[in-house]
């Protein structure tokens, strides 16, 4: 289905892929992996005709329909429905040459788009679309919503709900889970589980590959390298494959080693020259077996805290909104050394605003909070990463925000603690501005780190981060030794970290009783539920819906009935009117009309043709304004 043969793709002069060379068929769910910079982006870009080969092929079918997520969506007036809608083209084109069929009055057309319009589920697009709305966590409230009022991760959302909607033979996604929680997470696991077509997918978040994909594309040093499996399969292979590498690279090594001695042993002895020279020619031979290299760049702990007091924090019964809105109640919750805890909820449950009340920035409207004399928070959310000063270094932001600590610190020390966090040479007196969403994810992460906080409150912490980075901080967090609080969509992370869930919905917080799978299961039954409720009172409405509509088409029909009878009545008058203009032109025509006898009858037949004319103009704007009001009555009903 999609070829690719002996590929090779360049960014400037950089080369990212080299002479590649895989298939992959109808049906597969591939996975594309591989370190920031290994030409996964270029990829797809090739696959969307928006980069060429520079050596090689790639072949896709002249008629497949690909779908892929736009990267922008412009603050429109259009509502986030009609919007999602957009992306079944087909839908689109259908109902385009409908509205042209109603206005030519063709009724076998008519008849034939119908059936058509029926056959590709268009009488059912807007419930279609309005499921991929909830799936993401949109709600009812949402659909008619204009886009502008929208901030830009919930754009993201859109435009992933608009690819989805396509009816596709090909599915390209860039990291779709970034700016979206675990519950819409989990959706899209399912929704892509059920996907009929090919599905080619970057994503940093392994237990999304793990449930998604059944093949993964590994970039590496120019290579792309298929495996069959998901993620954690791919991982098996790979390592096998990389404890053979290594095995042969140091029974090469030793071999080499032998060879070079005996050249230098015997290079000189005439007896010898002969097979020293034969080892040589072997040597350069050679083809060479690169060592196996898996280290990550990032290898980075958090600062141990200099106090951990216990408990760090309690909060008892306290309530915390917005304005006159009260998002949570009657919360109750102590941290101690140690805890490990995750928030999960849907989206607009409150997880963020719990962080936001654990870290102080939102003042609770009832309850206590005690927080023990050192406790030192460190909050790590996405707002952060826009707060960062666009003209300051990575250097700049440590010396100017790691306190006392940072002050009393070489400029060497400094930078030593940035490079594991990947910020090593130059780059750490690069201004931030240029930087990528997943480097600056990284300097706030290590602005946190820094001050050697006791309470870590992380909300979202790998949105942007590849899997490298990820399993780094994972790392990370298991061997810290103070208090964790935790929200995320990467189940891998909170697996690797948390020990205690609690639920955040319908304003409380409470222990969850299971695991992440358990949490899933009660996801997914409370979405069912919420999706047959949803259909219900739509089949409950659809009936008035329906008498509604053809209330509204009646009354629409008189209304057309009326302008036609109203521009009926002004043709007939304009007939008339330029029948008698014409009786009177031809009186004025003949000579004798202008005799000094026939004076008054002259001036009875003018003062008769201006009285006329009078007429006829009036009758012909009469008429225009009546049609303007039927093309344009015509073009809203239709």
């Amino acid at each position: 289905m999609l070829t690719f043969s002996s590929l090779s793709l360049r960014r400037g002069t950089r080369l990212l892929i080299k002479d590649a060379s895989f298939t992959i068929y109808r049906g597969e769910k591939v996975g594309i992996v591989g370190k920031n910079g290994t030409g996964k982006s270029s990829l797809l870009a090739l696959m969307l005709g928006e980069l060429q080969p520079d050596a090689g092929s790639f072949d896709r079918p002249s008629q497949l329909i690909l779908a892929h997520v736009a990267q922008e969506l412009d603050a429109t007036d259009q509502t986030a429905i009609d919007f999602v809608m957009d992306g079944d083209a087909e839908l689109r084109t259908t109902e385009e040459a409908i509205a042209r069929a109603e206005q030519t009055n063709d009724g076998n057309k008519l008849g034939e788009l119908h059936a058509r319009y029926a056959a590709i589920g268009g009488y059912d697009a807007r419930s279609r679309a309005g499921k991929l709305l909830h799936g993401l966590g949109f709600g009812p409230e949402d659909e008619n919503r204009a886009i502008r009022e929208f901030s830009g991760g919930w754009r993201v959302r859109l435009n992933v709900a608009q690819a989805l909607m396509c009816r596709s033979d090909l599915l390209l996604l860039d990291e779709p889970t970034n700016h979206l929680d675990l519950d819409a997470v989990i959706w899209l696991e399912e929704w892509l589980r059920t996907y009929p077509g090919t599905l080619l997918m970057i994503a940093h978040d392994r237990e999304f590959l793990d449930r998604s994909v059944n093949r993964i594309v590994h970039l590496e040093q120019g290579a792309a390298r298929i495996y069959t499996g998901n993620y954690s399969k791919f991982e098996e292979q790979r390592a096998e494959q990389l404890a053979q590498q290594q095995s042969m690279y140091e029974r090469q090594q030793r071999e080499i080693k032998h060879m070079m001695s005996f050249v230098e042993r015997f290079k000189a002895k005439a007896s010898k020259a002969r097979q020293a020279q034969s080892r040589i020619k072997a040597l350069e031979r050679m083809e060479r077996i690169a060592p196996a290299h898996v280290d990550s760049e990032f290898e980075f702990s958090f600062l141990p805290p200099d106090k951990l007091p216990q408990p760090l924090l309690t909060l008892d019964d306290q309530s915390a909104g917005y304005a006159d809105r009260i998002v949570l109640s009657s919360i109750g919750m102590t941290i101690a050394p140690g805890s490990r805890i995750a928030l999960l909820g849907r989206n607009g449950a409150g997880k963020s605003t719990m962080m936001k009340l654990l870290a102080g920035e939102l003042a609770s409207t009832s309850g206590k909070r005690t927080e023990a004399r050192d406790l030192r928070i460190g909050y790590f959310a996405q707002h952060q990463l826009e707060q960062l000063s666009v003209d300051e270094s990575p250097l700049a932001h440590l010396k100017r925000l790691g306190g006392s600590a940072a002050a009393r610190a070489t400029e060497q020390e400094l930078r030593s603690f940035l490079g594991k966090f990947g910020f090593s040479g130059d780059r750490v007196f690069e201004p931030v501005g240029p930087f990528s969403g997943g480097e600056k994810a990284r300097l706030v992460l290590a602005l946190v780190s820094y001050i050697r906080p006791n309470l870590l409150l992380l909300d979202e912490p790998t949105n942007h981060l590849d899997l490298e980075m990820r399993q780094a901080l994972a790392i990370a967090l298991q061997d810290f030794d103070a208090a964790v609080v935790l929200v995320s969509h990467d189940r891998h992370l909170l697996r690797a970290v948390a020990d205690e869930l609690i639920l955040v919905d319908q304003g409380k917080a409470r222990v969850f009783d299971g695991d992440l799978d358990d949490y899933a299961r009660w996801f997914t039954t409370r979405e069912q539920q919420e999706e047959q409720e949803i259909e219900a009172k739509s089949g409950a409405n659809s009936a008035e819906q329906k008498k509604q509509r053809k209330r509204e088409e009646a009354e629409q029909r008189n209304r057309l009935s009326g302008f036609r009878s109203q521009i009926a009545r002004l043709e007939k008058e304009m007939a008339k009117h330029q029948g008698e203009l014409a009786e009177l032109e031809s009186a004025l025509a003949s000579p004798e009309i202008y005799q000094e006898q026939n004076k008054s009858r002259l001036l009875q037949l003018l003062d008769s043709q201006r009285t006329l004319k009078q007429k006829l103009e009036t009758a012909e704007t009469a008429w225009l304004e009546e049609s303007e009001k039927l093309e344009k009555a015509a073009a809203e009903f239709s």
